[in-house]
């Protein structure tokens, strides 16, 4: 029998129950799309590291080849940009689960006061996602019977209470990144003899920052030449630029 008589096809119903019709998942939700998302933070995330500290150490090799004061502030930008990091992410997240849980505990409410209501209002979610009316009815009536909370969670507000974020994991992820990346331009420039720390710094953070770029592009769908030309040729004018201000400093306060 037709969906036109009234009674679901098994794909019909399969497609309702899983909100692939029309509604992808959140960027947070399980399975590869999350674990892309995630990775794809990671991978940020070191880039800002690589950058941000990169900066810092490059600048004060411009004024001084002393190997402490660049060790000091680079480990200053390290710990600082890692906290900054952390904090950032942990209210933004706890935000996220405030919202979605006070979401979840509004969707409670409506369906124990006024469940028709709610019925009535699913039913149209799935008419809207190009179910007929008969078959939105069907569909919807049989997902309120099995897990009313789970199939408006689903359909109205796209939400998977089991995967709800941690603000706690997630600060901890966003400052583990960021050090990650920033290790290496810390590494760059204190291992080298001092004539070649500047130069030896330059290369290893364009090569990783072109790597960074490849690999942020590739998760996101986008041109990769083009993304690691922009973050190369970025991250070389900012370096340049940093390391042109901490030698013109430096050499006017000596």
């Amino acid at each position: 029998m037709s969906a036109d008589d009234g009674v679901p096809s098994a794909a019909q119903v399969e497609a309702a129950e899983s909100g692939r019709a029309t509604h992808p998942r959140e960027p947070h939700a399980g399975g590869l799309a999350g674990r892309l998302n995630w990775l794809r933070a990671a991978v940020l995330g070191a880039n800002d590291g690589i950058v941000s500290v990169a900066g810092i150490v490059i600048g004060v090799a411009g004024a001084t080849i002393s190997r402490g004061p660049i060790f000091t502030a680079g480990l200053a930008g390290l710990v600082g940009g890692a906290v900054s990091m952390a904090l950032g992410e942990y209210v933004s997240v706890s935000s996220q689960r405030d919202s979605e849980r006070a979401q979840i505990a509004q969707e409670k409410r409506e369906l124990a006061a006024i469940p028709k209501d709610e019925l009535t209002e699913l039913t149209a979610l799935y008419e809207a996602k190009g179910l007929s009316a008969a078959t939105a009815r069907t569909v919807a009536a049989e997902l309120t019977a099995r897990d009313p909370l789970a199939a408006h969670l689903d359909a109205e507000l796209h939400i998977d209470p089991a995967d709800i974020p941690s603000p706690v994991q997630a600060a901890a992820a966003s400052a583990l990144s960021f050090t990650s990346g920033a290790l290496l331009p810390m590494l760059a420039i204190l291992l080298p003899p001092a004539s070649l720390r500047v130069p030896v710094t330059f290369a290893a953070v364009l090569i990783a920052l072109a790597l960074t770029g490849a690999l942020s592009a590739r998760l996101g769908g986008s041109d990769v030449r083009r993304a690691v030309l922009r973050v190369v040729v970025g991250g070389a004018l900012g370096l340049a630029f940093t390391y042109g201000v901490g030698h013109l400093f430096g050499t006017a306060i000596h």
